[in-house]
């Protein structure tokens, strides 16, 4: 393995502060959630899981050849990386008030229901789309990955956001009508907000 905890580190941070921004997996575990509790809920974190093992993998796999075929575009994905997390993170903050929109497809009940609805979700969401084709590669060498790197990395995908996803399914679970208030979306935002810039801030010096 050529993947220093640090950078293992940093890239778990970055998932985390993405999972953070309220989206369609958000909305469609409140609902699940609400309806029948978390047993309605983990089948849909599930099905994320699966859709962000198939992107990171397919964004490690795929880009690996333009790193090692092209001098400088690991500087290069870096500095998007870097400038998208700011970009996102600045966007939150100036929607901090904005409620997640309902999504009927992403709540139908039941659990192979649940399942392909996150995974649906997670496969065309522009966010994860982006960062896992547009970020993800900013934070490692992808030239010189080896088969336990790409493991590691697609472990932190498939882990953060499941056990995240399944913390908030508690959560809303225990406190319904109190997550869900005006008060807290805003709160929500602006840490996810403050946590992405952080994150880019921090990738161009890592």
């Amino acid at each position: 393995m050529t993947l220093a905890p640090a950078d293992l580190g940093l890239y778990a941070a970055a998932v985390f502060a993405l999972f953070l921004t309220p989206g369609p997996v958000w909305m469609a575990l409140t609902a699940r959630t609400l309806a029948g509790g978390v047993r309605g809920a983990w089948p849909l974190a599930a099905g994320v899981v699966i859709g962000d093992a198939l992107w990171s993998l397919l964004a490690v796999m795929g880009l690996a050849w333009v790193v090692s075929s092209y001098a400088g575009a690991m500087t290069a994905l870096r500095l998007v990386a870097a400038a998208v997390f700011v970009w996102l993170g600045v966007t939150v903050i100036r929607n901090a008030d904005r409620a997640v929109g309902a999504d009927s497809r992403l709540t139908r009940p039941g659990l192979w229901a649940g399942f392909f609805a996150g995974l649906a979700a997670i496969l065309g969401n522009p966010k994860a789309i982006l960062f896992y084709m547009g970020v993800l590669p900013g934070f490692f060498d992808l030239a010189r990955v080896t088969a336990a790197d790409v493991a590691a990395i697609v472990g932190i995908s498939m882990a953060v956001p499941f056990v995240c996803n399944l913390a908030v399914a508690l959560l809303v679970d225990r406190a319904k009508r109190r997550l869900t208030s005006p008060a807290a979306l805003r709160r929500t935002n602006r840490i996810a907000g403050a946590a992405l810039i952080l994150v880019g801030l921090a990738i161009p010096v890592w």
